[in-house]
């Protein structure tokens, strides 16, 4: 495959007709989506490491109480 800059990614994108840019707006979409959740999971992962994990509760002075320690 060849090699484009943005700059002539953008312009070759600007002369696709309309269905082409529509389906590529849908695929990037799907990505941007992917990689967003890749991240949050990523990040709770990491989160469950660390010492203690996650703590969950409903009970609004019981998270405040673990703030604190």
């Amino acid at each position: 495959m060849q090699q484009l800059s943005f700059t002539n990614l953008v312009e070759h994108i600007l002369h696709l007709p309309l269905d082409e840019k529509q389906e590529l707006w849908e695929l990037l979409e799907n990505y941007l989506r992917e990689e967003k959740h890749n991240g949050i999971y990523q990040a709770y992962r990491e989160a469950q490491e660390i010492e203690g994990g996650l703590f969950f509760s409903s009970d609004i002075n019981e998270l405040k109480s673990s703030l604190d320690d």
